[in-house]
């Protein structure tokens, strides 16, 4: 059997209307992954419900209430084939009530096309978007202007918008110049897999084109095996299923592994049985693989999102406390000592409370601007300490990045986000 191209994970983000999903399905269809049968069986139920021109969104909203909402709620998982990856799409929601799902979506992200609509071009939710990419670790970052066609394809149009987001870009220390803005609509075609005939100005990359053009994904193997429970499955003839992302490491099955922190807090410690990725059984997973796992000795019970699968001889660590460099994003007025709001961290959320602002931090450099600030406004950078509210797994940037980024959310938005730089670990 030859061997598989490499996985590359590609998260689509982008304003609740900016066509997201449409850009996704037109990819899937045009690529040849979804047969022109499912495609016809999708058009006519979304003439159905009255919302003609849906059928592409269709391919990935596929779950009844987004059909008749016609908004994406969950995260939704695709494969297709390039020349040179496997990608795996993602297709995260742009609703502002569905960014958690959205924060988890980036989190398992190689690369991402932030869409932005040609005629409405940038939103408020675009910069929080930004951050979120960002705070996710997610470096490569392309920008797909759609729906040209509601533009007339007018090239000042894209210059336009193009100009507006790349001020944003430059907000959350991405270079403009050397981002790729990609002009075209998902609901026409026109440069998602074909060349546009309709704008003959628009010399770069289709995006199809541009998933090749990504970077190779640099899989952190040799760092400690950690994996992020996503979800956790009930399957008949096999029993309790967590699945998630390997994020650093290598799973082997007969390792000996513990679920942290798991119901207990304790942790709970097992042996791996199977591994299962796209529905084949594997003996062993890298990071950056997408799998299903079954663990002697762990059931239903004991085992939910959130928490972290790890080597048994190298545990995460459970913070008591921990130290952290954070951006003020935004937040309704201003973030003081003693505010207690949830932190997300790879897929676990969990409410901690700011103990102390130590020093506020020039964001571009680092350096102490000022100690023990009372308080921190809107695009302040500061170190803080932090203490959970309840079990937390996270890790010091220093001994692995992945496992140490979180964005803090509080009454329906993303308020702050930030690094974990070292940790207090519970006194076992």
């Amino acid at each position: 059997m030859a061997k598989e191209k490499p996985n590359m994970n590609v998260v689509f983000v982008g304003h609740v209307d900016a066509g997201k999903s449409t850009v996704v399905g037109r990819v899937m269809f045009d690529s040849g992954a979804v047969s022109e049968q499912e495609m016809t069986k999708l058009r006519a139920e979304a003439e159905k419900h009255g919302k003609a021109g849906f059928e592409f969104a269709y391919i990935m909203d596929n779950i009844k209430e987004e059909r008749e909402r016609g908004v994406t709620i969950d995260l939704s998982y695709k494969k297709i084939m390039t020349q040179k990856f496997q990608i795996t799409i993602i297709d995260a929601p742009g609703h502002r009530d569905f960014v958690k799902n959205m924060i988890t979506g980036a989190s398992q992200a190689d690369a991402a096309f932030l869409v932005v609509a040609a005629p409405t071009g940038v939103e408020p939710q675009t910069t929080e978007h930004l951050w979120l990419l960002r705070t996710a670790g997610v470096k490569n970052i392309v920008v797909a202007i759609n729906k040209m066609d509601a533009v007339e394809y007018k090239e000042d149009r894209f210059n336009k918008v193009k100009e507006d987001v790349g001020a944003l870009l430059k907000g959350v220390g991405i270079k403009a110049e050397d981002t790729t803005f990609i002009a075209c609509s998902g609901l026409k075609g026109d440069n998602i897999i074909k060349k546009s005939e309709n704008m003959a100005w628009y010399k770069g990359p289709t995006i199809m084109e541009q998933f090749d053009l990504f970077p190779e994904p640099k899989q952190p193997t040799e760092l400690p095996m950690r994996m992020p429970v996503q979800d956790v499955y009930e399957i008949t003839g096999i029993g309790t299923v967590p699945v998630g992302k390997i994020v650093t490491g290598v799973m082997k099955v007969g390792a000996k592994v513990v679920v942290l922190p798991g119901r207990t807090g304790k942790g709970i410690e097992g042996e791996l049985k199977t591994i299962e990725m796209h529905h084949e059984t594997i003996p062993q997973a890298d990071a950056g693989d997408n799998v299903g796992i079954n663990i002697r000795g762990v059931g239903k019970k004991d085992i939910a999102r959130g928490d972290v699968i790890c080597e048994a001889s190298s545990p995460c660590p459970i913070a008591e406390e921990f130290i952290a460099t954070i951006t003020v994003i935004n937040h309704p007025s201003v973030l003081a000592k003693g505010y207690t709001p949830v932190f997300h961290v790879h897929t676990a959320q969990v409410p901690c409370q700011i103990s102390e602002i130590i020093a506020q931090l020039n964001p571009a450099t680092g350096e102490t601007l000022k100690e023990s600030p009372e308080y921190l406004k809107n695009g302040e950078s500061a170190k803080v300490r932090i203490r959970p509210q309840g079990n937390l797994c996270i890790e010091a940037s220093k001994d692995n990045p992945a496992m140490a980024r979180f964005s803090i959310r509080d009454a329906g938005q993303t308020v702050a986000a930030g690094m974990c730089t070292e940790i207090v670990k519970k006194k076992a």
